[in-house]
């Protein structure tokens, strides 16, 4: 078994087409702000009762970003999402916002696991189902609306990243197996998508 480190590719496009999609270039964009619970393996939330999570965050929330002239700005309901790399729709389910969807990339580590890139709380477009494939930067959906109003959440969506071994079945895709099982190896999202932000502690 080769015992080096697993090389996992980095996207600059993500970033880019996040931007560009949006037209936040023309807003003022400057850097993405994170609070720390809304970074990987936080175990506090960041929404609601700022409680402890039922286990460590498997990704990261995009929710804020800063402008230029310093202002702290969300993310609206029409935000569109892009495909981190290029890949194929595995498995779209719900979750308690919106819709999760699964994209397996042609990219495995030493022991044969596939990489695994997920996207929480959204609307999927249309053309967005298991089997068909996207190219990198491809629009996957936009954000969905909040949650229910006694735990208000902002608008926001949810990017995990992970190794998952391709002998689990489609209907065993979902975050508690995601987050329990010993053969799945989540990755910090910020290791894999490259841009520019801050992290503070309160808005």
């Amino acid at each position: 078994m080769n015992e080096a480190p697993d090389i996992v590719p980095v996207s600059r496009l993500f970033h880019e087409r996040l931007v560009s999609l949006n037209n936040l270039d023309s807003l003022g964009f400057k850097e993405w702000i994170f609070q720390p619970a809304m970074l990987f393996g936080s175990l506090r939330k960041w929404w609601g009762d700022l409680g402890k999570r039922q286990r460590p965050h498997e990704g990261l929330d995009l929710c804020l970003y800063r402008t230029k002239e310093g202002n702290i700005d969300y993310l609206t309901g029409e935000t569109k999402i892009p495909v981190i790399f290029a890949g194929q729709i595995i498995k779209v389910s719900d979750d308690f916002l919106g819709q999760t969807v699964f994209v397996g990339h042609d990219v495995y580590d030493s022991d044969g696991r596939q990489l695994y890139t997920m996207y929480g709380h959204m609307k999927p477009g249309n053309n967005i189902r298991p089997g068909n494939r996207l190219s990198e930067g491809g629009v996957i959906g936009a954000i969905t609306g909040t949650g229910d109003s006694e735990a208000f959440t902002p608008r926001h969506f949810h990017i995990s990243v992970a190794w998952i071994p391709t002998t689990m079945r489609v209907p065993e895709l979902g975050w508690q197996t995601i987050s329990d099982s010993a053969e799945v190896v989540l990755l910090d999202p910020l290791s894999v998508i490259e841009c520019p932000y801050s992290i503070i502690s309160r808005l």
